[in-house]
């Protein structure tokens, strides 16, 4: 029996959106697409677990645009929220783009920048406001954003909020947006923050999960190598991206912006030319973000290092490789990593770095995406270092700091070298003060004169 396949006529869309639609190079709808879209039509409530690169933004924001129609009023009618600038700004180039040969006004906010050309957008008239909650409750609180037309308001990211700490601002926007509206909660994740932001959220909502929850994307080959330290890393890191035919767009991610500057000027200074490797983290200036991530997105840049604030924020089709420096401390992160590759039906590939330290990471990992790492062993030719003895220290520190979470009456390798210590010499002590008071003159006496002497 052959069953139909489902187009994006099949939902009554308006000819503007379908022409847009068509523009964008979209033949038919994802699997999250398939589901949300006549769900939101209908005005549920959703709740939608999905991996990053399946299409969520469009599986919200086409409904969204058909349930506003057009330009009405001055005041927003939709407000959507994402934890990163780069995030808002790709989700308001997908709605703007979407809604192209209508006249629907869409306004982005976000942090990092002055707010006179945003707040000027605001006062010109708006229908969707795409906003960072921190930057969105400034505006608010100065008066410039007015929320009682709001009639639908979506998370995108809900976890990776979370964990950036947005809680507390979601909380008082819940307090001041009206209570009757449409709620949409979409998330890479399940995780239990998650499902208790959703009980609060979200009225009787219908739950869409197109994949297992925070499973790895199904075009994403994963490898892992093990290496004994960091200096390794990096020349296992140059050795690799030598091939320029094989590694075309690589994404790097660290754990912090001085790894991401270490890397990059080690990178520029031996491996790859300064026009084809750019750096991002939450020190650089929003334009040079946002340059750097039209470079790569284009194909000038090559190579692009980064914090996990781009983990969110990258829709580029063609990125051939993404390389985890450090393996991210929050283990989501790794799904929103990786899922920068293998988009749009592409095969892409993601290369972990593990030191012993990072072992225990992997395991919680593996145990979040539901399948084991392959491990590959390391080139033959590759110049492996001998490990610092600070480094090999601190990674020891780390290991014992892991064992004692799993298990608190776990007392350390370290600590258990600084309890033996004293308990050798005491006895020691002991005996030699015994001694002293047997021999000779009385305890008391004797004792005192030793102590004179």
């Amino acid at each position: 029996m052959q069953t139909t396949q489902i187009t994006f006529e099949d939902f009554k869309l308006n000819r503007q959106l379908l022409n847009a639609i068509e523009e964008a190079g979209y033949s038919k709808p994802t699997p999250i697409q398939e589901q949300a879209i006549p769900l939101i039509q209908a005005g549920h409530d959703v709740l939608g677990i999905a991996q990053t690169g399946t299409g969520k933004t469009a599986a919200y924001s086409l409904p969204l645009l058909m349930k506003i129609k057009y330009a009405q009023g001055v005041h927003a009618r939709a407000l959507i929220l994402a934890p990163t600038r780069e995030l808002v700004m790709q989700i308001t180039s997908a709605i703007k783009q979407f809604s192209q040969y209508t006249d629907i006004r869409t306004v982005a906010l976000f942090g990092g920048v002055g707010t006179k050309a945003q707040i000027e957008g605001i006062e010109s008239g708006v229908d969707i406001i795409v906003a960072t909650p921190g930057r969105f409750m400034d505006l608010y609180l100065k008066e410039i954003v007015v929320v009682k037309h709001l009639t639908t308001l979506v998370l995108d990211e809900a976890d990776k909020m979370m964990d950036m700490g947005f809680m507390p601002q979601i909380r008082r926007m819940l307090e001041i947006v009206p209570r009757k509206r449409q709620n949409l909660l979409f998330s890479a994740t399940f995780a239990d923050k998650v499902e208790r932001l959703s009980f609060e959220f979200l009225e009787f909502p219908t739950r869409i999960e197109v994949t297992p929850q925070a499973t790895a994307a199904e075009m994403v080959e994963q490898v892992l190598y093990e290496l004994p330290n960091f200096g390794t890393k990096i020349n296992l890191l140059t050795y690799l991206l030598q091939s320029s035919d094989e590694f075309k767009r690589v994404l790097i991610f660290t754990r912090s912006r001085e790894i991401a500057g270490f890397v990059y000027k080690y990178l520029l200074r031996k491996v790859v030319p300064e026009e084809e490797i750019r750096v991002i983290h939450a020190n650089k200036g929003q334009n040079t973000r946002t340059n750097a991530m039209e470079a790569f997105k284009e194909g000038s840049v090559r190579v692009l290092v980064a914090t996990d604030v781009a983990s969110r924020g990258i829709d580029i089709t063609e990125v051939s490789h993404v390389f985890n420096f450090d393996v991210p401390l929050i283990y989501e992160d790794y799904v929103h990593r990786i899922g920068r590759t293998g988009r749009a039906n592409n095969i892409g590939k993601a290369i972990t770095f593990m030191t012993m330290a990072d072992a225990y990471h992997i395991r919680k990992i593996e145990k979040i995406i539901r399948t084991e790492i392959p491990q590959k062993p390391l080139p033959a030719d590759l110049e492996i270092l001998t490990t610092p003895k600070p480094e090999q220290q601190e990674m020891l520190r780390e290991i014992d700091a892991q064992k004692r979470k799993e298990d608190p009456t776990f007392l350390g390798a370290f600590h258990e070298k600084k309890k033996i210590y004293p308990t050798r010499i005491k006895p020691e002590k002991k005996g030699q003060k015994e001694g002293r008071r047997g021999s000779g003159t009385g305890s008391g006496k004797g004792s005192s004169r030793s102590k004179r002497r």
